[in-house]
């Protein structure tokens, strides 16, 4: 026998790789105007309004939606939930992008910042910018960086106790793809601590899980008298969704694991979806979605 039909035996032989456990679906933000709201998201960011199963107004861009519900006063702004924001690529060139929002009319919760600046009036190296948008009822859009193409929704980016255990949660739980090895090195930047932290993939969204200690460093205000993260139901990003295959048996695995069920599983009214809303790690809330019944 040939090489060739060697390794093409070889290649037969080998078994397929498994279906992963999840795919990123989406984030149900709260408003109290979501037709503004979606007006907002596509004029000043790419996505496009779609309608989320024959059901409500959406968006939808790079295969992730953003839902909306309807809410009659203004949702919570404070950081203090797991998700701390969204993110969408801002480019090769953060300072165009930048001043395009500007010129748009956008408000900044933080103005453009060089990452590298080291908080000594020095400035940075220039390489990489970010900057927090302000968006309606007050989610936090971070545009930084990235790849000359990427101007789509790019990241979640959430805080934890213990990030490297949360992150342990995600890979088992649901498949996520860690970047690179994470480190319990205690690290910080402007005396806001910033590690131990883990990046995680799941599709193209990257899911990054920095230390609370973070955001209490950052929003004192906000922070006094508490000292641990509350469940992001009624903030302005009010939780984040994976698809899956099959719902009953997702929901089974999760129930063997210890894993909190807080709803469902059900039917979306309106709709043919069927969801179920899990606790994960620092009282985050994940809706699981199936589709393809």
């Amino acid at each position: 026998m040939t090489l060739f039909l060697l390794l093409l035996a070889a290649l037969m032989q080998t078994p397929a790789p498994p279906a992963p456990l999840a795919h990123f679906h989406h984030l149900h933000l709260n408003s109290t105007d979501p037709a503004v709201a979606i007006a907002f998201y596509t004029s000043h960011l790419e996505s496009e309004k779609r309608k989320f199963a024959g059901g409500p107004d959406a968006l939808y861009d790079h295969n992730a939606w953003l839902l909306f519900n309807k809410v009659s006063a203004p949702p919570k702004r404070e950081v203090t939930s797991a998700i701390w924001h969204m993110g969408w690529g801002g480019g090769d060139n953060m300072q165009a992008t930048y001043q395009h929002q500007l010129d748009l009319g956008a408000k900044f919760f933080v103005p453009i910042t060089d990452i590298s600046d080291q908080c000594d009036g020095k400035g940075g190296n220039g390489r990489f910018w970010f900057a927090y948008l302000d968006a309606p009822d007050h989610a936090l859009i971070e545009l930084n960086t990235t790849a000359a193409t990427n101007h789509y929704f790019d990241h979640v980016h959430l805080l934890s106790e213990d990030a490297i255990a949360a992150s342990d949660w995600y890979v088992k739980e649901f498949g996520l793809m860690r970047r690179g090895t994470p480190s319990r090195e205690v690290r910080s930047r402007c005396g806001r601590q910033t590690a131990p932290a883990a990046s995680m993939m799941l599709d193209d969204v990257n899911i990054i899980i920095y230390p609370v200690g973070n955001a209490k460093a950052a929003f004192p205000d906000w922070w006094k008298d508490r000292t641990e993260l509350e469940a992001p139901a009624g903030h302005s990003i009010d939780h984040m969704a994976f698809s899956v295959a099959d719902l009953d048996a997702t929901v089974a695995r999760l129930k063997a694991d210890n894993v909190k069920v807080l709803a469902g599983p059900a039917k979306i009214p309106g709709t043919a979806v069927r969801s179920a809303m899990i606790e994960g790690p620092d009282r985050i809330d994940i809706e699981l979605v199936e589709e393809n019944k």
